[in-house]
C-alpha cells in the first residue's frame, strides 16, 4: 500500500489523529512587545471590503493588517542579523516544513519557575535516555504557558524588569544549533526566555539557531496531546517573498 494511502486509512479509521497546535488569531492575540526605542509590530485587525452588501451583495472578505511574527507563527532565519543571507519564508524548503516531534516536559519546572532555562545538560540527558535527536525534528519545549494566551499581561508576564518567560540558556542554544533538527518550537510569545535580551549574546536562540539555517515555532497550545516521540509536525507559513516569517497554521499527526 503507498505510504499515502497507509497515511490517509489510518486517519480514516482513528488509529492516528490531527492535532490543530495552532492559537487562534484575533486582534486580542498577545504579541511581543519590545521596550523603547525599538519598533514593535502591529496586532491582527481586520477591515472589512464587502460584507454581503452594496460593495459585494454576495460575498464577504476582509483585508487583513497584521505582522509577520503576529500569533502563532514562523521565524526564518532571514528574521535575524547572523542569518540575514539565508532562507526567507518563502524559499524554505517544503521538505523542512514537515518532521518528527521530540517534546521535552518542563511543566512543573515552569511552574515553580518562569525564568527557567534549558541548558545543555537537559538535552544530554533526553539524548543518553531516548537516544539521539532525529534529523530534521522540531523539538518542542512544552511548558504549559499557552494557557496564558487569551490573558496578554499573564502570557508577557512583565514586571520592572521586563518580561519574565521560560526559554533557552546561551549555552543551550549553541547546542541546538549544532544539532541535526529542523527547529525548535515553544508554547511563549518568541523562541527565547523573557530574560533573553540581557544574555551574551542578545536573545541567543534567535542568534545561533537562525544564523545555522534553522527555524522556529511560537505561540503553540495543545502540546499536553502530543506524546513524546511518535508524532509529526506539519508548519505552513504564507510563502511571503522575502519575508522574515510568517503566521503559520501548524498541525500534528499523532498516533491513536
Amino acid at each position: 500500500m503507498p505510504v499515502t494511502d497507509s497515511l490517509l486509512a489510518a486517519l480514516a479509521s482513528a488509529e492516528a489523529e490531527i492535532i490543530d497546535l495552532t492559537a487562534p488569531l484575533s486582534p486580542e492575540t498577545p504579541i511581543l512587545q519590545l521596550p523603547e526605542p525599538f519598533a514593535n509590530t502591529i496586532p491582527l485587525s481586520l477591515e472589512t471590503v464587502s460584507d454581503f452588501d452594496d460593495a459585494g451583495p454576495a460575498w464577504g472578505w476582509n483585508n487583513i493588517h497584521t505582522g509577520e511574527h503576529t500569533g502563532t507563527h514562523l521565524d526564518a532565519p532571514v528574521h535575524w542579523a547572523t542569518g540575514r543571507d539565508g532562507h526567507s519564508v518563502d524559499t524554505i524548503p517544503p521538505a523542512r516544513l514537515i518532521g518528527p516531534a521530540v517534546v521535552l516536559d518542563f511543566t512543573a519546572e515552569v511552574a515553580e519557575d518562569p525564568d527557567f532555562l534549558l541548558e545543555p545538560e537537559h538535552f544530554e540527558k533526553h539524548v543518553a535516555n531516548h537516544g539521539p535527536l532525529p534529523d530534521g525534528a522540531w523539538l518542542v519545549f512544552r511548558t504549559g504557558w499557552s494557557r496564558f494566551n487569551t490573558d496578554a499581561a499573564a502570557f508577557v508576564n512583565a514586571d520592572e524588569h521586563g518580561p519574565h518567560t521560560p526559554g533557552v540558556s546561551a549555552a543551550g542554544a549553541q547546542w541546538l544549533a549544532a544539532s541535526g533538527i529542523t527547529g525548535f518550537a515553544v508554547e511563549t510569545v518568541g523562541i527565547d526566555a523573557g530574560q533573553a535580551g540581557g544574555m551574551e549574546p542578545p536573545f541567543p536562540v534567535h542568534h545561533f539557531l537562525l544564523g545555522a539555517d534553522k527555524y522556529g515555532l511560537t505561540q503553540l497550545q495543545n502540546l499536553d496531546r502530543l506524546p513524546r516521540t511518535g508524532a509529526v509536525i506539519i508548519a505552513a507559513p504564507l510563502p511571503i517573498v522575502g519575508g522574515t516569517g510568517s503566521p503559520a497554521r501548524v498541525l500534528a499527526i499523532v498516533p491513536a
